[in-house]
């Protein structure tokens, strides 16, 4: 194998094959970045060893000491959810890594004299990279070749300010190139270059915030410091009561078990893995899981024009001279010049690139397009600079009967550019003496589905505001021809200072023009500043603060990677409409899962409560371990899953505890009361242990059923045929498996003398402790908002 000295490598030839192989033999190789999944090993880890897991393992331990092996029921179950969660999430990893290698972008290299593209992870030290505008830095290395190469090195310095890079200077990884082209050498990577060095601390922040999960986390928390003490009390005091050793364990155990809602975690996390995976099939990266709930929770989406209103594929339409003596040959060949002079990618170079050849003119100086001063520009020769670009950055003034021609192209929808000549070109001082030599129009083609997805936004409540970099006339008109409302409501941000009132502006404004990077960023913040939560969707580096900034970043597989590199979500197919289904899957998880989620905290509120009334009762727990796995299966675990992963794409209410208490709390309180009768009538009448636990399961189950109901609603063919299926699983346990699950038989008449009544007065109570709870809610929200208003 060849040995490679970096100090001899020409960016014309790059390495060899045979350099290339020594290297990677060497370990001198990049590393891929990490997963945006977790290995098989981490799923498998994460589902088994949880803390419910342990404390089900340890009370399992007690009640097979006790040799009441039935009631060790409550361990399949345990099981059997930790395998549904570590089935889905793989399944989900395998779909999400599939998407992953679609979106991942390569880099240009070139080896043996020719460019070829491979994954970051695959360069070696001592390659040749090729870089265009819109490219993150992979590696670290110096500059060999520089077309007005510009970096923002923000990422590592905090800085916005752009750093243009000459030949020999050190380019970092993690940067951005945001203008210019060039060819860089490749001079540390893997664990040696700066963005992995940074690794471990960009690995303890924090991930996106979810209010759902966050929430659930804090009761789970709560429900921590509450489980283990209350069950040591209870089990002391039922030794102290004169229980016997394995009457205590199992009524500790059984209060125990109800207290966990270990299912509701798992479905959170599966449902969020399940969405994620439906969002891959239909050609959407989730980087983020908790993303998806944030973008359901997103009241307003700014967009730019290009990629999300029109297609993108720019086409040039036509050439207009305006000063005597340049023909539209001589402003066309100009312009070329430009495009092929600068190196510029964008798709406004790409777009004269395929109008025009290149004229083979040898530019001397060249300023790279930049999203901040809006035009590029070449030197060709003394007496001839020229730029091209946004008129209004390029003039200070332009006459008016320019500035109307330049409104009536745009009010046609062409995107309008100047082609101007200047007395000096230089990307550090303003241009001097610009002389207007023409205008170009530039088109774009409207998404074919553009109407019916801003059509479903605006039914959903979701306002649209456009913020772009073009003419504010050309985008309203493109806007308003899309179906966006309030598209007349435009402003031009390039006559708005610094110190503007964007809070303002944002408001009263739909459409936004001639916005340089730092607006965007000002705009999205002022949206914030006002509660709401916000969206970005971009494709190009101009987008990058204004990402960072959103509550949740949306980026184009068609852009460049720096966005796609910071993004929430990525497109896969770079087309909007798949935001729709992106907003429908969040919408679900949260609808679903705060529906579902008092199923189960209605086990953990009574068992709570049976637990500390119990521990002051000279009385055995009510229930036996087993007697509890029909309920926490048939009327929470089983038709949670299938509720949770139902269409429901309301909108959110941000009201999750009140939603959950509204269902859960009647319902606990409900079953609490009715034991306590029972257990007394029990005392009264002597009725046996056996006897007055099956009258507790029968009202348990009746009135989680009725719960089940209400939280069905609204109802459908399969939810009615789900309820009764489970009301009919629940009935056959009694008859037919009593004797495994420690019930009296169903056709003992007895029973039914008790259970009737009380089971017939369920409903009634529980709609009349709803009313209750609901008024003291409505009475808590009302005095907050007095004191909010104070």
């Amino acid at each position: 194998m060849a040995d490679v000295n970096i100090s001899e490598v020409t960016p014309e030839q790059g390495l060899s094959s045979a350099q290339v192989e020594h290297q990677i033999q060497s370990g001198h190789k990049n590393t891929g970045e990490q997963s945006l999944t977790r290995s098989v090993k981490d799923i498998f880890r994460a589902n088994i060893f949880t803390l419910f897991n342990l404390i089900n393992v340890v009370l399992g331990a007690l009640v097979f000491y006790t040799g009441s092996y039935k009631n060790l029921l409550f361990l399949g179950i345990a099981i059997f959810n930790t395998m549904i969660g570590i089935i889905q999430e793989i399944r989900s990893k395998r779909q999400v890594d599939k998407m992953v290698l679609l979106a991942e972008g390569k880099a240009t290299v070139i080896r043996d004299g020719q460019p070829a593209e491979i994954y970051p992870e695959d360069l070696v030290l001592g390659d040749v990279l090729v870089l265009n505008r819109g490219d993150q830095i992979p590696v670290d290395g110096t500059v060999m070749q520089s077309r007005g190469m510009e970096v923002d090195e923000s990422p590592i310095t905090g800085e916005s300010r752009t750093i243009s890079k000459a030949v020999n200077d050190k380019l970092t990884s993690g940067t951005y190139l945001i203008g210019g082209s060039g060819k860089m050498l490749v001079t540390k990577v893997g664990a040696q270059t700066f963005v992995n060095h940074i690794a471990d601390e960009a690995k303890k922040g924090g991930d996106t915030s979810s209010i759902l999960i966050n929430t659930i986390n804090r009761i789970i928390k709560v429900l921590t410091y509450v489980i283990i003490p209350l069950g040591l009390i209870l089990f002391v005091a039922k030794l102290l009561g004169g229980n016997n050793l394995d009457r205590a364990i199992l009524g500790t155990v059984a209060a125990m078990i109800g207290m966990i809602p270990e299912g509701l975690v798992l479905l959170t996390s599966v449902t969020l893995a399940v969405s994620a995976m439906h969002l891959a099939r239909k050609k959407t990266l989730v980087r983020d899981l908790p993303a998806i709930e944030t973008l359901a929770r997103v009241d307003v989406i700014c967009l730019d024009k290009t990629g999300t209103i029109t297609s993108g594929d720019l086409k040039f339409e036509r050439a207009i001279p305006l000063m005597k003596d340049v023909t539209t040959a001589q402003l066309e060949r100009i312009l070329a010049g430009i495009a092929y002079g600068t190196g510029d990618t964008n798709e406004t170079a790409r777009a004269i690139k395929r109008a025009f050849s290149d004229p083979l003119l040898t530019p001397q100086t060249i300023v790279p397009f930049s999203s901040q001063r809006k035009w590029s520009g070449v030197e060709f020769g003394k007496d001839e600079q020229f730029v091209f670009g946004a008129p209004q950055f390029i003039f200070h003034q332009l006459s008016k009967s320019i500035q109307d021609q330049i409104q009536t192209y745009a009010k046609q929808g062409y995107r309008v550019l100047a082609i101007a000549k200047v007395d000096e070109l230089d990307a550090e001082k303003p241009l001097e003496n610009p002389q207007l030599l023409g205008l170009s129009l530039i088109s774009d083609v409207i998404r074919p589905n553009a109407k019916n997805t801003f059509g479903y936004f605006k039914n959903q409540g979701v306002t649209i505001k456009v913020i772009s970099g073009d003419d504010p006339t050309t985008v309203a008109t493109i806007a308003t021809n899309a179906g966006i409302e309030n598209a007349d409501k435009l402003i031009d941000m390039s006559t708005v200072p610094d110190d503007a009132d964007f809070g303002k502006i944002v408001t009263e404004n739909t459409v936004f023009g001639r916005v340089t990077p730092d607006q965007k960023k000002q705009l999205i913040s002022a949206l914030q500043a006002q509660k709401h939560t916000v969206a970005m969707t971009g494709d190009g580096v101009n987008d990058l603060l204004a990402l960072r900034q959103a509550d949740c970043g949306i980026a184009m597989a068609s852009g460049s990677e720096s966005t796609k590199s910071i993004a929430d979500f990525v497109l896969i197919n770079s087309n909007f409409d798949a935001m729709i289904d992106v907003l429908n899957e969040g919408r679900r998880v949260i609808n679903n899962i705060e529906r579902v989620a008092s199923m189960y905290l209605i086990k953990t509120m009574y068992s709570v409560a049976l637990a500390i009334i119990f521990v002051f009762l000279a009385m055995q727990y009510p229930f036996e371990p087993i007697q509890l796995t029909p309920i926490t299966s048939l009327m929470v675990g089983i038709p949670s899953f299938f509720l949770a992963l139902e269409a429901n794409f309301s909108r959110i209410t941000n009201q999750f505890m009140r939603q959950v208490l509204i269902i859960s709390a009647p319902a606990a309180v409900c079953i609490v009361e009715y034991i306590l009768v029972i257990e007394l009538a029990g005392r009264f009448f002597g009725l046996p242990y056996e006897f007055t636990s099956t009258l507790c399961v029968l009202l348990t189950g009746a009135i989680c059923w009725l719960a089940l109901v209400l939280v069905s609603r609204p109802w459908n063919r399969l939810k009615l045929g789900l309820d009764l299926a489970v009301l009919a699983a629940f009935l056959a346990i009694i008859i037919f498996f009593n004797n495994i699950f420690s019930l009296v038989s169903f056709f003992d008449k007895d029973i039914w003398l008790y259970a009737i009544p009380l089971i017939a007065t369920a409903y009634p109570l529980y709609i009349f402790m709803q009313g209750v709870i609901a008024a003291v809610l409505d009475r808590r929200e009302r005095r907050r908002a007095r004191r909010a208003n104070k």
